[in-house]
């Protein structure tokens, strides 16, 4: 399971502001964020296990996440969840990546899962469980862990909207340093929840924070590899600029011609 928080279209410069935290075995080795081959250029990290991810941004400003939920019945032999992440980000629209989405789910290939994708146009959830639905996210604030976006029931889900909505995050200096702090609250009395999971075998193994702007030179991805309250973000944001600024070429020379 991983938790992640989108404040969509609240700040006009910076429609898309995301803060995510990745569960995953301990011992499940992965690559550090890069830019991968082929078109569109995607900036995502890499699970070293099956070759997918758990969360990128493509050349055209579109993010695709995935969060792990429980199945009833999953498939014996299930085709892995974040290869068709990685799969999703090679669309040109949020939208058309939902359709792909919802296409592949449908096969029934696949364990449960949630994905977040979002663009300038749009941003949604799919909830790949025992049912299969998209909700559109509206502006504002929308917060997804191992079940329905805004689960009331999960305890994270709700103190992360709570501490999220303290003070108002108009810009993504602010949405980023306060959530900086809000997705490193460790472990600590059994009363009090927390937002990193640190267990035997598996817990928080990584973390990202990403502000996606109108113009490629605003763009900011940080990453911490590792649980986040003992391991400080480190910046990848010139390799997201590079690839918008790729985007943004190649639209304008689409656009001429």
């Amino acid at each position: 399971m991983c938790i992640l928080a989108l404040q969509y279209q609240l700040v006009p410069d910076s429609p898309i502001l995301v803060a995510a935290n990745r569960e995953e075995f301990y011992d499940r080795p992965s690559l550090l964020p890069s830019i991968q081959s082929g078109k569109p250029r995607v900036l995502c990290g890499i699970d070293q296990q099956a070759g997918g991810t758990w969360l990128g941004v493509n050349q055209n400003g579109m993010l695709v996440a995935c969060c792990n939920r429980s199945k009833l019945l999953p498939p014996l032999a299930p085709r892995s969840r974040g290869v068709l992440c990685r799969d999703l980000l090679r669309c040109s629209s949020a939208r058309r990546a939902v359709d792909q989405a919802m296409d592949e789910l449908s096969t029934g290939k696949y364990d449960g899962v949630n994905y977040i994708i979002a663009d300038a146009q749009s941003a949604w959830a799919v909830h790949g469980g025992d049912e299969l639905n998209t909700v559109e996210l509206e502006e504002g604030l929308s917060i997804v862990a191992n079940g329905d976006v805004n689960d009331p029931r999960d305890v994270r889900v709700q103190l992360a909207a709570r501490l999220l909505t303290l003070q108002r995050l108009d810009s993504p200096v602010k949405f980023l340093a306060v959530a900086s702090k809000v997705f490193a609250r460790a472990p600590g009395p059994p009363d009090r929840p927390s937002m990193i999971l640190r267990g035997r075998d598996r817990g928080t193994v990584s973390s990202m924070l990403i502000a996606l702007g109108k113009k490629p030179r605003d763009a900011i991805f940080q990453f911490a590899n590792g649980a986040p309250d003992r391991v400080k973000y480190e910046d990848y944001s010139p390799m997201l600029r590079d690839i918008l600024s790729r985007g943004l070429r190649e639209a304008r020379t689409k656009a001429k011609a």
